[in-house]
C-alpha cells in the first residue's frame, strides 16, 4: 500500500442503514417493537441510501470517514437549513412512500436536536479529518434510473458519474477535469460492460454538496464520485460479492490516481 494515501480524506455519507431509536420510533410508532417489521423497514432504508458503499470506498492507508446513521436520519451531503422534499430531513424515501405514520410533524425543538446530534457531529468530523489534507473524495451510489423523488426521474444514468462542480465554481482544479476523467475510465475498465460504460462528468448531478461545501470551506480539492448500483446489485436488490470487490479494487488505484493529479495541479 502507498505509504502517500494518508493525504486522501474518503467520505462515504449514506452506506448506513441504522437509525437512531428515537427517530426510528417516530417513524413506527409501535411497530418498533415487532421484529419482522423492524427489520423489513431498516432493510429498505438501507436499500434505499447507497448500500454497500462502505466497502466500494474504503482505501488502506487513505483517512477514511462513514456516515454512521441512515440519511434518512439527516441527510449529510445536504445543507443544514435545506427543507426542500430532498433537503436534510426527508419526509419520504426517494420512491415517495412515506417514512413517517400519517400525520406526523416534527416540531423545529426536535428538528434542531435531530441535525445538532447527526448532522453538526458529522460535519465537526470532517473538518478535523480535514486538517494537513490533499484531497476529498466523497462516494456515493446511485439508482440506475432516477428516482421518484429526484430531478431525472425514469432516465438511465451513467455507469459513473464524477461530480467537480461547474466552470465557474470548481472543487477540483478545472485544468485537470479531463485527466481525472481519463484516469476514472481506465481504473474502472474492468468493471464497465454492457449498456454500463459511460463515465460522466456532471450527469445527472454537478456538484456534491459535501464537496463544495468543504472546498469553500478549507480549499482543498474535493469531488463527488457516483457509481451506478446496477454494477453490484442484482434487480431485487440482492449484493453481488465479486463485483463489489472488483469496484474496491477499482476504486482504490483511481484514488491513487486522483491523489496524484492533485499534487500536479
Amino acid at each position: 500500500m502507498p505509504s502517500t494515501r494518508d493525504p486522501l480524506l474518503i467520505l462515504t455519507p449514506h452506506p448506513s442503514g441504522a437509525l437512531p431509536t428515537d427517530v426510528l420510533r417516530e417513524m413506527l410508532g409501535e411497530d418498533v417493537f415487532d421484529p419482522a417489521k423492524r427489520e423489513a423497514f431498516l432493510q429498505r432504508v438501507f436499500l434505499e441510501g447507497d448500500p454497500f458503499t462502505d466497502l466500494i470506498y474504503a482505501v488502506p492507508g487513505a483517512r477514511y470517514l462513514q456516515a454512521p446513521w441512515s440519511r434518512f436520519a439527516a441527510d449529510l451531503n445536504r445543507e443544514r437549513d435545506d427543507r426542500e422534499d430532498n433537503g436534510v430531513i426527508k419526509r419520504t424515501d426517494f420512491a415517495r412512500r412515506p417514512l413517517y405514520p400519517a400525520g406526523f410533524t416534527l416540531s423545529p425543538q426536535a428538528r434542531e436536536a435531530r441535525l445538532r446530534r447527526v448532522w453538526d457531529a458529522f460535519d465537526a468530523q470532517v473538518g478535523r479529518e480535514l486538517e494537513g489534507a490533499a484531497l476529498m473524495i466523497v462516494g456515493h451510489s446511485m439508482a440506475s434510473r432516477g428516482p421518484a423523488l429526484g430531478r431525472d426521474t425514469g432516465t438511465p444514468r451513467p455507469a459513473l458519474t464524477l461530480m467537480l462542480g461547474t466552470d465557474d465554481a470548481p472543487t477540483f482544479p478545472r485544468e485537470r477535469w479531463d485527466a481525472l476523467q481519463a484516469a476514472c475510465a481506465s481504473a474502472f475498465a474492468p468493471v464497465l460492460t454492457g449498456h454500463l460504460t459511460r463515465v460522466a462528468v456532471g450527469d445527472p448531478w454537478t456538484t456534491d454538496t459535501l464537496s463544495a461545501r468543504w472546498r469553500a470551506r478549507a480549499g482543498i480539492p474535493a469531488f463527488g464520485l457516483e457509481v451506478n448500483v446496477a454494477l453490484y446489485l442484482t434487480e431485487a436488490g440482492e449484493p453481488m460479492p465479486e463485483e463489489i470487490r472488483a469496484l474496491a479494487n477499482c476504486f482504490e488505484q483511481f484514488a491513487d490516481a486522483a491523489l496524484s493529479l492533485t499534487a500536479e495541479s
